[in-house]
């Protein structure tokens, strides 16, 4: 395994990472703690040391399952989670980016993962004007003065505007980026990636398989479930 440095956290990152939206059983299955706990050994025996979740994975449900599998192991992993989305079933999201609610948000991510701190919280997928709410980013380095959290990030959505977000990172303190970024998703080359590299900021490739898309398992007549988010 490859390791690199995530920008100026100075994290040693595996260059592969475990994503987990697929825990919170909106991709057509449900899973089991026992298979959660055998994908994340082997995944240890490979070297890799990131994981990539979120609260509204199910409703705090992939973190859950993460936190059970990592027990007395936590010091191995470098656990990533996100905020700003409440949990609704459908692949509907509640905005929640108001500082009371983001901190509710990380003592519930704590309590599902099982651990004090997690290294890595990320805005997630928000607009610019959420981005800009009022005492979010104060609030939040708060808590990374107590140790609840390692270092700040902004997980961006290709739904929005990104340049903004990403050229204001370094200015709310976050160290790392997560951009949808794959070999068919390439426009973070031309849009993002300079300021990037002159913030030193860490850049995490979200969907870089374009959810399996490009993992050559499926054809374009490839026809999922309802209950999958592939479906819609």
């Amino acid at each position: 395994m490859k390791y690199r440095r995530l920008g100026k956290t100075q994290m040693r990152v595996s260059v592969i990472g475990i994503g987990t939206w697929q825990l919170g059983g909106e991709w057509g299955k449900t899973f089991e703690q026992t298979e959660v706990d055998a994908m994340l050994a082997k995944a240890t025996e490979l070297g890799v040391n990131l994981i990539d979740t979120a609260e509204c994975y199910g409703d705090h449900l992939s973190e859950r399952l993460i936190g059970q599998a990592v027990k007395g192991r936590r010091d191995k992993w470098i656990i990533a989670t996100k905020f700003g989305h409440g949990f609704k079933p459908g692949f509907d999201r509640e905005m929640l980016f108001e500082p009371a609610q983001v901190r509710r948000q990380l003592e519930d991510s704590l309590k599902a993962l099982q651990t004090d701190y997690v290294d890595l919280y990320q805005f997630h997928s928000g607009t610019d004007k959420f981005f800009d709410t009022p005492g979010l980013w104060e609030m939040l380095q708060e808590q990374v003065k107590a140790g609840k959290v390692r270092h700040l990030g902004i997980s961006i959505s290709s739904k929005f505007s990104t340049s903004y977000q990403v050229d204001k990172a370094s200015a709310v303190e976050a160290q790392a980026i997560q951009v949808v970024y794959n070999r068919i998703e390439r426009k973070p080359e031309q849009q993002l990636f300079d300021s990037c590299m002159r913030q030193d900021l860490g850049v995490l490739a979200r969907v870089p398989l374009a959810g399996g898309f490009l993992s050559g398992k499926y054809s374009k007549d490839a026809v999922f479930a309802d209950s999958d988010v592939r479906s819609v």
